[in-house]
């Protein structure tokens, strides 16, 4: 079978799947694309940006760890500017749209759908997060509720912008179009090395190196690797948005 014939069985498979889930094949490709994904985070970016500066919660670009690289990153190609991190992303969103040549139209539902399915996708972590509270800890972020949810959402974008749109994209072009690895092999990797970097990224503030959240993490880093595999980067963003925004909300509830 050639490689196109698997590609359209493939998705033949997937779309007969989606339909008997009762969800329009159509929403699936719809929200996959660039610019849905781009239309979703811009919220997010804004209220990133603009909560930070209202609130003066100035501190947040600091405990945000993905935001410090992102901006030293463009800073070493001699890039500065308070808003490079979020142009960053709005302008890899549109170049990967205007390469795909998509059309130019979102469809609100298209955005509520994602929506929804960014809460239920974040949904499994936190249950895991649950199972494992007697070695995790719902230990929240630090703060006012404001800034917990400004950081939840900044770090729905810019981690993974880091670790998936860049990180995962990146190993693909090197180990699948230039080393021309096998398939099977080249996605363990491309999933499985982000993941670790990920992971490990999160002691590079203050928080001391502890194997159990080591762990949690790298597998929490597994399962958005795969949802950005399977559903692009505007959901991907939006599960790790509401999974950290959850656990404030439970670390609040069992604090009180």
């Amino acid at each position: 079978m050639t490689q196109t014939a698997r590609q359209s069985s493939s998705k033949s498979a997937s779309s007969t799947g989606r339909q008997n889930l009762l969800i329009p094949a159509s929403y699936f490709r719809a929200s996959e694309r660039p610019l849905a994904s781009l239309f979703f985070v811009l919220p997010f970016l804004l209220i990133y940006e603009l909560g930070s500066h209202v609130f003066q919660l100035d501190q947040i670009r600091f405990e945000l760890v993905a935001f410090r690289l992102a901006r030293q990153f463009f800073l070493f190609f001699g890039a500065t500017g308070r808003f490079i991190p979020a142009l960053a992303v709005v302008g890899v969103l549109l170049t990967w749209h205007i390469a795909r040549k998509d059309g130019w139209k979102v469809r609100p539902g298209t955005l509520v759908g994602m929506t929804i399915e960014s809460i239920l996708l974040g949904m499994p972590l936190i249950l895991a997060c649950l199972a494992l509270a007697h070695y995790l800890p719902l230990a929240g972020l630090k703060g006012e509720m404001q800034a917990g949810i400004i950081i939840s959402l900044g770090a729905g974008i810019y981690e993974e912008m880091i670790f998936r749109l860049f990180a995962m994209t990146l190993l693909s072009l090197l180990l699948v179009d230039v080393l021309k690895l096998r398939h099977s092999v080249a996605v363990v990797v491309i999933v499985l090395v982000p993941a670790l970097l990920f992971s490990g990224y999160h002691y590079l503030g203050d928080e001391h190196f502890a194997v159990g959240s080591f762990i949690f993490r790298c597998l929490a880093g597994l399962y958005f690797g795969v949802i950005f595999m399977a559903r692009g980067f505007g959901v991907t963003a939006g599960s790790h948005a509401a999974y950290d925004i959850w656990i404030i909300g439970l670390a609040a509830w069992f604090s009180g």
